[in-house]
């Protein structure tokens, strides 16, 4: 069997936020990390061997890393070249000049001719020897309106429209390459697309271009004995059958807090004609870890906070510590205290969001349509105040003696209907100012 490590969405030079100024490499801590992810993939890609190597797409945040990260990337993928390991490296959104116009920042690797390295930058079938036979990828890169369509043929149609004519002009050309498959080898399709079925990820702040949805019935084809995709971050297999599966590996390493919980790695492959099998291999990545703490209704909400952050594990952890507290509470918050707790971490942002005391929620208990009498509707009030706890006793008292005293004058809700504000008979029924 033909043994393949499938792989994507690096994108180097991410996340520079959430990560430090290293002084003994002077490059932020997160370049590092995703460089040390994908040293992980092709140390596991030389060590077994592998008979090829797929990624999916998307090497940069964008078409146009600064040299040193360009330099990062290309030493790693170097390695694959010198253990003569085949590569197939798909242009994705983010590898793009001008949405699909201006060529790809991979092509650079067909340019130079780096021995076994194929670009996928166009629908083409490619034929690959390796050391366990011969096998076919057909490349489907990040399609935009400007890959398929003339500006006049969509011009005046609706975002809607203009999908169903996208995909009504991929659909021919897709099928006339699958009719030239060879049918003795084995096959698969390597795509950078938004498959209609998947669960997304960071992506979907982080995609530019103008792209669309792909329906999972242009993937799932008997031609093809796996689907290897790339665009979505979190890994998830879109064809439980298996006949062919359609797996994205997700990315190697979390772009930012939308990833924080989910696992990070790449897929190994055994394939060969009509049979195939795989395993997704997980990555050991930094932790991101969100704390979110609401103590406004506390007494002592810095000791909240200090537990919340002591229960976490939060040692060389990306952290983002989220409070809430009352105007009030504000002096009883020692920032200092906060970031000695926090220093473990590898990073920490912290956010403090204050509740006003006029967002509080309305009681149902005291809606028009319940009729409590007035000590009642006092005491449901009171029970869900917990700042004025210690006056309740006193309050209630109070309330009940103005209850009892018989000389008071209080509006009928009809008299006050049917009277005006300035009605002259408003000495009668007014409410005595206390």
């Amino acid at each position: 069997m033909i043994k393949i490590l499938h792989l994507s969405d690096i994108h180097m030079g991410s996340g520079f936020s959430h990560g430090k100024h290293n002084p003994k490499t002077l490059l932020n801590t997160r370049l590092e990390d995703f460089v040390n992810s994908l040293s992980l993939c092709i140390d596991q890609a030389i060590s077994e061997p592998v008979d090829l190597v797929l990624f999916g797409g998307d090497a940069f945040p964008d078409a146009t890393p600064a040299p040193y990260i360009h330099e990062a990337f290309a030493s790693q993928f170097r390695r694959l070249a010198d253990a003569n390991i085949p590569t197939v490296l798909l242009v994705g959104n983010h590898d793009q000049y001008s949405q699909g116009n201006g060529g790809a920042s991979l092509c650079i690797y067909r340019t130079l001719a780096v021995p076994g390295f194929i670009v996928g930058d166009s629908l083409k079938t490619h034929h690959i020897n390796t050391p366990n036979g011969d096998i076919q990828v057909l490349t489907l890169p990040w399609l935009t309106r400007s890959n398929l369509l003339t500006n006049s043929k969509t011009e005046g149609l609706s975002l809607a429209e203009t999908h169903d004519l996208l995909i009504s002009t991929l659909e021919p050309i897709l099928e006339s390459e699958i009719r030239q498959l060879d049918p003795t080898l084995p096959t698969i399709l390597l795509a950078h697309v938004m498959a209609d079925r998947a669960n997304l990820g960071a992506e979907r702040f982080l995609a530019v271009g103008k792209g669309f949805t792909v329906p999972i019935a242009l993937l799932n084809r008997p031609e093809f004995e796996y689907v290897a995709l790339g665009h979505v971050h979190k890994h998830q297999n879109l064809n439980l059958s298996n006949d062919p599966p359609i797996v994205y590996p997700g990315s190697i390493d979390r772009v930012d807090f939308s990833e924080e919980k989910e696992e990070k790695g790449y897929v190994i492959i055994n394939v060969e004609k009509g049979s195939v099998n795989w395993e997704f291999c997980p990555l050991p990545v930094r932790n991101f870890c969100t704390i979110e703490v609401d103590a406004c209704n506390k007494d002592n909400p810095q000791e909240v906070i200090l537990k919340a952050i002591e229960k976490k594990d939060i040692n060389e952890a990306v952290i983002r510590l989220i409070y809430k507290i009352r105007s009030e509470q504000i002096e009883l918050i020692d920032m200092s205290e906060i970031h000695q707790a926090l220093k473990p971490a590898h990073t920490y942002s912290i956010r403090t969001e204050l509740i006003s005391q006029l967002a509080r929620p309305r009681l149902p208990e005291l809606g028009h349509n319940n009729n409590l009498d007035p000590l009642e509707a006092l005491k449901t009030y009171l029970n869900n105040r917990e700042d004025l706890r210690e006056l309740v006793p006193d309050m209630l008292e109070a309330a009940q003696n103005l209850l009892n005293r018989p000389d008071e004058n209080w509006i009928d809700v009809e008299d006050e209907e049917k009277e005006p504000v300035s009605s002259p008979n408003l000495p009668k029924t007014q409410l005595r100012l206390l």
